[in-house]
């Protein structure tokens, strides 16, 4: 079963997220949020206006907006895949956001996600990707991605698995403070 950038996220802020929303099927049901609604307009607007535009700063030779990918572990659909003049790849996504000194690990997990479905799917090297704050305007901020990082991910694809068809019930976060806003916490055994 190939998963998502999301279900990976959640698996890191608690693996009983896997198990209460997938095998379990009990949705969260979290309201839609101005900030998402939003960034999924900008998103919109920012692949039509950057149809043609290369970003000539950071070594793009091509862009390839707008891209669905998927290996045996994992899916999910990246606002540009970039090739750079070195021969490498790398993500870049939109976020509407403003840039605060600092790149949010959940950020940092996408695109590292994104990374290994661009190497699975182009057979490229990727070392680095990029993000860019609409409410920043534009900034556009370097990320690293080791190839550490990329494994992590990959294990990970592989505990979510573990947890789905195994019917697995995973120990809780180690983060008590998590419990305090989850969405599971009336069901979850402490």
């Amino acid at each position: 079963m190939s998963i998502t950038p999301s279900h990976i996220i959640e698996y890191l802020y608690c693996p009983r997220f896997t198990y209460f929303e997938y095998v379990l099927s009990i949705p969260q049901y979290e309201e839609r949020h101005f900030k998402v609604e939003k960034g999924r307009s900008v998103h919109e607007q920012k692949l039509e206006q950057n149809r043609d535009y290369l970003r000539k700063r950071i070594g793009v030779q091509a862009k390839y907006a707008d891209q669905y990918l998927a290996n045996q572990l994992l899916r999910g659909k990246i606002d540009e895949v970039l090739l750079l003049n070195d021969g490498t790849m790398a993500p870049l996504d939109y976020k509407f956001a403003k840039f605060e000194d600092r790149v949010y690990e959940t950020y940092r997990t996408q695109l590292e996600c994104y990374a290994v479905l661009i190497e699975d799917n182009f057979a490229k090297k990727v070392t680095k990707g990029f993000l860019v704050y609409t409410r920043s305007a534009n900034k556009l901020v370097e990320v690293e991605i080791p190839d550490a990082a990329k494994n992590e991910v990959r294990s990970i694809c592989q505990a979510v698995n573990e947890i789905i068809t195994q019917n697995y019930f995973p120990k809780a976060t180690k983060y008590k403070q998590r419990c305090v806003g989850c969405t599971y916490r009336n069901i979850c055994i402490k």
